[in-house]
């Protein structure tokens, strides 16, 4: 059985692949082009991707011995799952052991945004810090305010318990409501135009879909509070960039954190000149501990799939009809 291995994983997975007597390659170098890629998965049984890479149509074809595509990542936007279910290849992902940790960031990134934490570190570093003033430097409080949760999955339910240390109102807005979640975190469920024109922070945790793709784009900008703060750590192409760009110079919001880019990992230059934005490059489940269990989750569900086992995280059980 072969494995091929996009990126560079842990030791800890690799080691579950050899105790299993599983032949595998890793590529540890840069980026592999296309041609290369195509011509890996076309030897291999399973495959092991990151979200950075593109697993399309074209590439599935040339798996003819492929039988499972493991995304170590809990969303799989950059696999055309349509085309793997229609020829036979499962799609795995790993939801639940990078809940905590996203949220983790989320929460970091509403504190830098809104103190601005980044702005300080920077003045301190270039000598520009002469003496505490009493206006120096003004942020905006946190606690007491209205947090607006866009998907209220495990994620936006990790970032709502955090919420509530901090004696924030906690509106969200979902597909369905979460009752018991809403009874829970003290959260109420409102309609996404009411969430927008109420919160002081908004933050995004959905999939990628059609329908989420510029959810947030120059009308949802203009509904917001001139004072409140946007976070993205979902995905980047759900937030337009150049109308971000364009509300924050126009004063229609207050800044953004962003740890997601519409174009990734390419960056709007003018986000870069913004002192109101806080940037950081995709590190939402970047704890060390997390991207472990991550690597070790794909590596069961390619376990899993090549002993002739339904993988415990498959996105698209259809592929076994």
């Amino acid at each position: 059985m072969k494995v091929f291995i996009t990126r560079r994983i842990f030791p800890e997975a690799l080691l579950q692949l050899e105790r299993h007597g599983i032949d595998y390659g890793m590529n540890t170098g840069p980026p592999l082009e296309r041609p290369e890629l195509i011509a890996k998965v076309r030897e291999a049984e399973g495959l092991i991707c990151l979200l950075s890479d593109r697993i399309d149509r074209e590439m599935l074809e040339a798996g003819k011995k492929l039988k499972i595509v493991a995304n170590v990542a809990v969303g799989y936007d950059n696999i055309d799952v349509e085309a793997a279910t229609e020829l036979g290849i499962m799609v795995t992902n790993t939801p639940g052991v990078l809940t905590e940790a996203t949220a983790d960031l989320t929460f970091g990134l509403v504190l830098a945004v809104a103190r601005r934490i980044v702005e300080g570190d920077r003045i301190t570093r270039e000598g520009r810090f002469s003496g505490w003033e009493l206006d120096f430097l003004l942020g905006t409080d946190v606690h007491g305010k209205t947090l607006g949760i866009v998907g209220f999955g495990r994620i936006g339910q990790a970032v709502a318990r955090r919420a509530r240390g901090f004696g924030m109102e906690v509106l969200y807005f979902n597909r369905s409501r979460k009752p018991e979640a809403e009874r829970e975190l003290g959260a109420k469920f409102v309609p996404f135009e009411e969430l927008l024109q109420r919160s002081d922070f908004i933050t995004i945790h959905l999939p990628l879909m059609p329908e989420t793709r510029h959810l947030f784009s120059a009308r949802e900008f203009k509904l917001m509070k001139p004072t409140a703060f946007l976070i993205n750590v979902a995905r980047g192409p759900i937030v337009d960039e150049e109308a971000l760009v364009q509300a924050l110079k126009a004063k229609e919001l207050a800044g953004a954190a962003l740890d997601v880019f519409e174009h990734e990992p390419r960056v709007h230059p003018e986000l870069l000149k913004l002192e109101n934005v806080v940037l950081t490059p995709h590190i939402g489940s970047a704890g060390r501990e997390t991207r472990i269990r991550m690597a070790l989750m794909a590596v069961e569900n390619v376990l899993a799939a090549l002993s002739g086992h339904r993988p415990p995280n498959l996105v698209n059980p259809e592929a076994l009809a």
